[in-house]
């Protein structure tokens, strides 16, 4: 975060005296404005291991600026504030305003909130100690414009939303029709208590509107989803168990409540209906000097090749200086179709 308090001796000067108020000093303004921001560069091999005779395996091997990220929050007055991340990612080449909204907050007597603009739809947690992303967040993560409203008291938060998303029902009308809603819950700190827990679940009307499965839909490939004849409801829910303050367990599971019609997803058989699934476990362990090591186990049902059916993973990190993460990770993969993978990423990331 930049350092604003190196600019209080500055002020606006208008040319003119004016004696009746003061002009605001941009010290004033700066200490309503938050900046951050995150750089990670990866380097990265595969193996991939084709499971059909003949076939001969495959290995690549690459260093990327991965990611790159600048945040903006501004509180304009009491209740009412403003965010924006824009990222820029080594997959899709360009920058991308990837959140922004407008955020109402309530008082401590009625602790609601409101979000309006672009975001992430709180539908599951997505946490992971890893540097990859986990399956049910390749699965579930939506980023919709949408509105969020929801009431946050003590330990305790509840909200609901809706947005129009990407994948409509074929032959109708272009309108708000997905819906979401949930809640998470935390044990209160507890000084005896060597253990702590947070817990969710959400719901979503049209999962089919997940970044992931909004691609899949795009059976013709023109970048667009065509759109299916029956809404599909989704689910996820997680846990997060804090032990000792050292050892760091989560679990969750996103999953489609029914099943797509046969041929609107394009991975799997065109005349299978397919209900997707993934899940992850992972438990890690992390030294008071900042030195942690972790092991996963996650898995996926009817994603075919657009998920591995079971992944096993390691990763050992450390945070060499302020703000610094150092990590690599090894993860092995096993596919419907019985081809196998293994990964290794090494990442170096500044956040500030």
């Amino acid at each position: 975060m930049w350092n604003w308090e190196r600019l209080s001796g500055l002020s606006f000067s208008t040319g003119t005296k004016n004696t009746d108020k003061e002009e605001p000093s941009i010290h004033h303004w700066f200490n309503k404005i938050s900046i951050s921001g995150l750089i990670e560069a990866e380097a990265g091999y595969e193996k991939y291991n084709p499971d059909a005779a003949g076939e001969s395996g495959e290995e690549t091997s690459d260093i990327a600026l991965s990611t790159v990220e600048l945040g903006l929050d501004v509180d304009f007055i009491d209740h009412v504030g403003g965010h924006v991340l824009v990222l820029w990612e080594e997959d899709n080449e360009h920058i991308d305003v990837d959140e922004g909204y407008i955020s109402l907050t309530g008082t401590e007597d009625m602790p609601l909130y409101l979000h309006a603009g672009k975001q992430y739809v709180p539908f599951g947690s997505m946490d992971t100690y890893f540097i990859s992303d986990p399956l049910p967040l390749e699965l579930g993560e939506t980023r919709e414009s949408a509105l969020l409203t929801g009431y946050h008291k003590g330990l305790c938060n509840v909200f609901c939303g809706g947005f129009n998303g990407d994948v409509n029902k074929i032959g109708k009308n272009d309108h708000i029709n997905s819906f979401f809603g949930g809640a998470d819950f935390s044990l209160p700190d507890d000084d005896s208590r060597e253990w702590n827990m947070t817990a969710g679940v959400a719901y979503l009307s049209n999962i089919a509107d997940s970044d992931g499965l909004s691609e899949a839909n795009d059976i013709d490939g023109d970048g667009s989803p065509d759109g299916v004849r029956d809404y599909v409801d989704g689910i996820s829910a997680y846990i997060y168990l804090d032990l000792i303050h050292s050892i760091y367990c989560t679990a969750e599971c996103v999953c489609a409540l029914d099943k797509f019609n046969a041929g609107e997803l394009n991975f799997g058989d065109d005349k299978e209906r397919l209900k997707p699934c993934a899940w992850n476990f992972e438990i890690a362990y992390v030294t008071p000097a900042d030195i942690g090591f972790g092991v996963k186990h996650e898995g996926s049902n009817d994603c075919h090749d657009f998920l591995p059916e079971s992944r096993y993973g390691g990763i050992a990190f450390c945070s060499p200086f302020e703000n610094t993460y150092l990590g690599i990770e090894y993860l092995y993969q096993e596919f419907d179709n019985d081809d196998t993978s293994e990964v290794v990423t090494a990442q170096l990331a500044f956040e500030f």
